[in-house]
């Protein structure tokens, strides 16, 4: 009997699988965040960017009273402005040396010293939201006029020349005298230790009020960074018999790394455009209202803020080297 033979056609392509329809979560959150910046960004192109490029155009030409008598002339020189901010004026580069080594100071001992508070403050104690309040009300009384009035307070002013004076039997007595009582130097020398440690310790004593004005955002940002950490992790740790010490270097530090590299740069961009920074200090009295001043007074901040950015792009370099991001796939 002859039998026949059926053959099969069998579709061995993948069907076909349907796209999914709508927006995934992250990009719904992405584009609400462009909703929120929205603001910011319009202003920034509309109203800040035309003084950038006007300022930037002043830095490269002469100014002059315009013929008519209204308005001014501008007249390119190229870099006539830098030249003088740099090689002519004899003020202008010692101040801002001289802010670029406070810089170096400041910022590692306001970062130190916001993450120990945010360590502090992160324990179960009583009173803890009291104490927080405290440590982050600098940050309130120094802000905007509050700090512009404190630049102009007497009474301040006479009570830091009273505690830089020495009245009759020596009952009064400045930081650096105070850091003499206690006599550092003898404490550091048989630990071989050099001088400029000790001048380093000294300045950051005698400058602790400034740094715990500076140090309120920065605690409040490792604050957010500590209680992100998860409790189970540090159960693990002391199940494991790690110690307080080890369990800081191996999982605190790693975890609030992304948030030493935020506070660094937010550190250095309030410390190079607060008030009381004298290179900001000096360019705003420079420009007296002479139409010369203003076009050098354009170039010297041109040139301040350059050092500023490459600062920031160096620092945010080598800190995001070191930097652990926990992958949360």
């Amino acid at each position: 009997m002859d039998m026949t033979k059926t053959s099969v056609n069998v579709d061995t392509k993948p069907a076909k699988t349907k796209k999914k329809k709508g927006k995934s979560l992250e990009k719904n959150k992405a584009r609400m965040g462009w909703f929120f910046v929205l603001p910011f960004v319009l202003g920034f192109f509309f109203v800040y960017f035309p003084m950038i490029v006007q300022s930037l155009q002043f830095s490269f030409s002469d100014m002059e009273r315009a013929a008519g008598g209204g308005g001014y002339q501008l007249t390119w020189n190229s870099f006539k402005n830098y030249n003088y901010a740099l090689f002519e004026d004899t003020e202008y580069l010692k101040i801002l040396i001289s802010s670029l080594k406070q810089l170096v100071f400041d910022i590692p001992a306001i970062v130190i010293f916001s993450l120990f508070l945010a360590i502090m403050l992160n324990q179960k104690m009583r009173g803890r939201a009291v104490f927080r309040a405290i440590f982050f009300l600098p940050v309130i009384v120094s802000t905007g006029i509050i700090e512009s009035i404190d630049l102009q307070n007497t009474l301040a002013s006479a009570m830091g020349e009273a505690t830089t004076t020495t009245g009759a039997g020596g009952s009064g007595a400045s930081g650096a005298n105070i850091i003499q009582a206690i006599d550092v130097q003898k404490f550091f020398a048989s630990m071989k230790i050099g001088t400029q440690l000790v001048s380093y310790v000294t300045g950051l004593v005698n400058d602790v009020y400034n740094i715990i004005n500076r140090s309120g955002v920065q605690m409040l940002v490792f604050l957010s960074g500590l209680q992100s950490i998860s409790p189970a992790i540090y159960e693990s740790c002391y199940m494991e018999g790690a110690s307080a010490w080890e369990t800081f270097w191996k999982i605190t530090f790693p975890m609030i790394s992304p948030m030493i590299l935020v506070n660094a740069i937010y550190t250095i961009i309030d410390s190079f455009t607060t008030e009381s920074n004298e290179v900001m200090k000096y360019i705003i009295n420079f420009n007296d209202g002479r139409y010369t001043a203003g076009v050098q007074a354009a170039a010297m901040s041109w040139i301040y803020f350059v050092i500023v950015i490459v600062i920031i792009a160096a620092v945010a370099g080598v800190i995001s080297a070191y930097v652990f991001y926990q992958r949360r796939d």
